[in-house]
């Protein structure tokens, strides 16, 4: 039993024009399959992304608070002029230049037109068979116990990790790594963004919410109702939601 993780929820009051960024963003298309806009490769719709991870924006009637999200995405490039070109497309799309304490670093911090935080990496050669998005990024105090809860609740594996950081990427070696980093930041507010998780088909998804509870998470009330989809908290309360099959 294993569950794999599908698709970053974003919540944002303008769900169609943040889920338009994003789809500039990656070279990808912008979907309406209903209430929310799924971003994911060009083609047509494809759910879940058989490859990757992809996007679903999730229309919320609050803004973003001045907190800086736990969850964020790194976005690879190829070369150095490919990342210069990037964050000029990408500013000239909305985004804009953020200062999260970073100093001087080789990668680019923006935010979406909803502020919600990513950086555009310089190369690196960890990331070249990644597409365009190349690691979802979760601020933690314990990259080890978090690397030990995602690690038994996915099927990805461990591919790095240290005090400060770990790493997870599907066991065949596609789409964008998990990676968590140690940071003092402490949970103030809902999380903005947050990971969506799916059953293998012929998986019970009851059976694999009772043993992520065994894992240690939590349940969440977001005020959800009666949904078709679970919400959770992992060890250090990330928000993240067990879907059902389509």
């Amino acid at each position: 039993m294993a569950l794999r993780p599908v698709q970053v929820n974003i919540k944002a009051l303008d769900g169609p024009a943040v889920g338009r960024f994003w789809a500039e963003a990656l070279g990808w298309d912008a979907y309406s399959p209903g209430v929310t806009t799924y971003v994911g490769p060009a083609g047509g719709l494809v759910w879940p992304e058989p490859v990757g991870v992809g996007i679903d924006v999730v229309p919320v009637p609050e803004a973003k608070t001045a907190t800086k999200n736990r969850v964020h995405l790194d976005l690879a490039t190829t070369s150095a002029a490919h990342q210069t070109e990037l964050v000029a497309r990408l500013k000239a799309l909305g985004a804009t230049p953020v200062d999260v304490g970073q100093g001087e670093v080789p990668w680019v911090v923006l935010a979406d037109p909803e502020d919600n935080e990513f950086c555009v990496l310089e190369p690196r050669e960890v990331y070249r068979d990644t597409g365009p998005i190349a690691a979802v990024v979760v601020d933690c105090a314990d990259p080890q116990a978090m690397a030990r809860f995602w690690g038994t609740a996915t099927d990805w594996t461990l591919h790095e990790v240290t005090d400060d950081q770990a790493a997870l990427r599907s066991a065949e070696g596609v789409g964008p790594h998990l990676e968590f980093l140690r940071t003092p930041d402490v949970r103030s507010v809902p999380d903005r963004v947050h990971l969506d998780l799916l059953p293998y088909p012929g998986d019970d998804r009851a059976a694999e919410v009772a043993r992520l509870r065994a894992l240690g998470a939590t349940d969440l009330d977001l005020g959800q109702g009666d949904v078709s989809w679970t919400c959770l908290s992992d060890p250090e309360g990330h928000e993240f939601c067990v879907l059902s099959a389509p």
